[in-house]
């Protein structure tokens, strides 16, 4: 019975959770020409359409079992708020199964980027992230990764961020979840995200980023799988005792297994590491750590990100004092590390993953699916 209830929580099958030979298999299932599976996949990552009126070089009566069948309606819109003159916009996504996920679309002058989310929930348990204290409800099928891009794509298509119409350039996997912790349904929504059309959306593979805490067998699992996606490492803490703390899966994989790791990939694939650091005052943002993360960093094919922490309510974690960050960003750039401060869009919209989720009314689901 509990298998059961499991595939019965499962989202409904989509055409972006499968290669095209699989799509087409569907379609021959249903009496229909194989390549009718090309030509909704056209529609869905080319045009961004999941409607079957819009699909007029489909048969009338094939449309809507067609679209029954690969296109059905994973994500609905609950909030979306916006700001920077609505170059930022962020969206509350309520799944079929009324789990809770965000995505946001940044505009920038020569680029759109995309942070998705690749759970509903985390359970790494970080005590600054708002989607840390927030549990795990379940993991997001590949599909449901993809239409947060598809729903941003669609937008730009049309003309709905200033700017004109544009295209999504960028993906970060930087959202809600652990997306290594999702290995499969993330791996299967980056094929889908570079593939061309009609296999999937045609974003280059080296515009796509994909974050961790620090996951070790997955990222050698990742460095196999020959994608030249960027690999970022959540780290926030360059000495143990710290980051057992901010970043708990240290207690099974310590900083030098992790970078051990990231050094590893940087090999596999010729791609720079980023190492993601959260500057939080007073906890991690000192300038003799500053000092032990050039020291370890120095040399490497790695790029440092700090993150001036936008806090969540209630929290007793905050940004660092600026005079901190400037001291932190000398003391790394003195090591000879290439580092850059982000770019703090979205604090007005709870731009930090999860607390839109988190300070939404709507009820989240109980976590009874963790882990399935």
């Amino acid at each position: 019975m509990a298998g059961d209830s499991r595939a019965a929580r499962r989202p409904p099958r989509h055409l972006a959770d499968l290669p095209l030979a699989e799509r087409r298999a569907v379609v021959a299932e249903l009496g229909q020409p194989p390549f009718r599976a090309s030509q909704l996949s056209r529609h869905f990552f080319g045009r961004y359409t999941d409607d079957p009126e819009e699909m007029s070089d489909l048969p009338l009566a094939s449309r809507e079992p067609l679209a029954q069948a690969l296109l059905p309606r994973l994500l609905t819109a609950e909030r979306e708020l916006s700001c920077d003159g609505g170059t930022t916009r962020k969206t509350l996504w309520r799944t079929f199964d009324g789990a809770l996920v965000e995505s946001v679309l940044m505009r920038y002058p020569d680029r759109v980027t995309m942070c998705v989310s690749s759970q509903a929930g985390c359970g790494m348990a970080c005590p600054f992230c708002a989607t840390g204290q927030g549990g795990l409800t379940r993991n997001l099928s590949t599909a449901e990764i993809v239409a947060q891009v598809v729903a941003g794509a669609r937008l730009l298509a049309g003309g709905e961020v200033p700017g004109g119409p544009g295209r999504v350039s960028n993906v970060v996997f930087m959202g809600m979840g652990e997306p290594l912790a999702n290995y499969s349904s993330v791996v299967a929504a980056v094929r889908r995200l570079v593939e061309p059309v009609p296999e999937g959306m045609g974003i280059s593979q080296r515009s796509v980023t994909v974050s961790t805490v620090g996951l070790v067998p997955a990222i050698a699992r990742l460095a196999a799988e020959r994608l030249s996606v960027t690999l970022a490492v959540s780290l926030h803490a360059p000495d143990d005792e710290l980051r057992d703390t901010l970043v708990p899966v240290n207690r099974r994989w310590k900083v030098a297994e992790v970078l051990d790791a990231a050094w590893d990939y940087a090999a596999a694939t010729g791609r720079r590491v980023s190492i993601e650091y959260a500057l939080i005052r007073d906890i991690n943002d000192q300038a003799w750590r500053a000092d032990a993360l050039g020291s370890l960093l120095a040399g490497r094919l790695a790029h440092v990100n700090l993150i001036p922490l936008n806090p969540t309510p209630g929290s007793k974690w905050t940004a660092s004092r600026p005079a901190a960050q400037r001291e932190f960003v000398r003391r790394l750039e003195a090591h000879g590390v290439p580092v850059t401060v982000r770019d703090t869009r979205g604090r007005e919209i709870d731009g930090a993953c999860g607390q839109l989720a988190a300070s939404s009314r709507i009820p989240v689901p109980t976590p009874s699916s963790a882990g399935r």
